[in-house]
């Protein structure tokens, strides 16, 4: 998810080496981060439908899992193995890492891709990749923003479905453009070359925000119910238990949605959210209005994202770990 701040968001400048890369292999693995959400998907999708095209041979790899509902279609076409081969090998065939602000986001498939030259394609402020080749743009509202513009420097003409994956991805990340600011014409006038080659706005805001389960409304019942001010009402702080896990499943959560309903709000500026993953690990969610950069507080607990919007993978039980993120979120309070 992205927020953009009042900055003006202009055309990414495309790294020359980046098409030299493409152009330098017949073979491609895809890849994006763990977890994956819509635009990391549409990325991934977009640019394999595009190197298909330019008649190169495209391996989609994710470690999942697919817990989004507007993802689920989407699973079969990746994979979490690779088989090294006379085709398949370090030599033949280029990586491309979509969506991760490093390496290690890919998670448990990193040791299989590990020995394949790479770039990577991305907009996370907290990505700290240093390449000539590499298109890093934290101030990009989507990485599929910048995948439109490759294809498009490169001087293709989008084609329906790769308009349709692109688009799928930079609705996801802007919240369907509610966290886009002033300074965001260029990313309308993307927006607007994805209808002209065939995007379809409506049907992309239900696959988006309908199909929802019943339970996911129980659940974000149960999450609201638990929330908790601090610094004067605002930062919210709420849980999910693994109880709730085992009883309602991933794919009952809904994190955009919860995270707009308390971001409507008086006076929240910051809202933590903490779930029990397992016995021994939380997933952790950070969202900010505007004033709050939460890529600085996940990034002092080992994750990253945008200021706006980030996140973190941590051991520890969710009631032992609250106190230490409500204390971090004091530093910008």
């Amino acid at each position: 998810m992205h927020n953009s701040s009042s900055s003006t968001i202009g055309k990414p400048l495309i790294p020359q080496k980046l098409p030299e890369f493409l152009n330098a292999y017949e073979n491609f693995i895809i890849a994006g981060h763990k977890e994956p959400d819509g635009d990391c998907i549409g990325s991934c999708l977009a640019m394999s439908f595009f190197l298909k095209r330019k008649n190169k041979n495209c391996i989609l790899m994710s470690a999942g899992p697919f817990k989004r509902t507007e993802i689920k279609e989407y699973e079969h076409l990746f994979t979490d193995k690779l088989k090294i081969s006379d085709k398949i090998n370090p030599k033949t065939t280029g990586l491309i890492i979509l969506d991760c602000s490093n390496f290690d986001r890919v998670g448990e498939i990193a040791e299989l891709i590990s020995g394949f030259n790479y770039i990577i394609i991305d907009h996370h402020a907290t990505n700290t990749e240093k390449s000539d080749t590499s298109l890093i743009m934290p101030e990009a509202p989507s990485t599929t923003y910048l995948i439109q513009s490759i294809i498009e420097e490169i001087g293709e003409k989008l084609t329906k479905e790769e308009a349709d994956a692109l688009f799928f991805g930079l609705c996801t990340d802007t919240g369907f453009f509610r966290h886009l600011d002033a300074g965001s014409a260029e990313v309308f006038a993307h927006a607007s070359r994805l209808i002209e080659a065939g995007a379809n706005p409506k049907q992309t805001f239900m696959k988006i925000n309908g199909g929802k389960k019943f339970e996911s409304r129980l659940l974000i019942s149960r999450i609201l119910n638990r929330m908790k001010t601090y610094y004067d009402g605002r930062l919210v702080v709420s849980y999910e238990t693994y109880d709730d896990l085992l009883e309602f499943g991933l794919e009952s959560r809904d994190s955009d949605i919860l995270y707009q309903l308390i971001q409507s709000i008086e006076g929240v500026e910051a809202i933590c959210i903490v779930r029990q993953d397992s016995p021994s690990h939380c997933s952790v969610g950070f969202r900010s209005l505007d004033k709050i950069d939460v890529s600085k507080i996940a990034a002092s607990f080992g994750g990253g994202g945008h200021k706006q919007a980030s996140g973190l993978y941590i051991e520890g039980k969710f009631d032992d770990l609250i106190p230490r993120f409500v204390e971090a979120f004091g530093t910008q309070m």
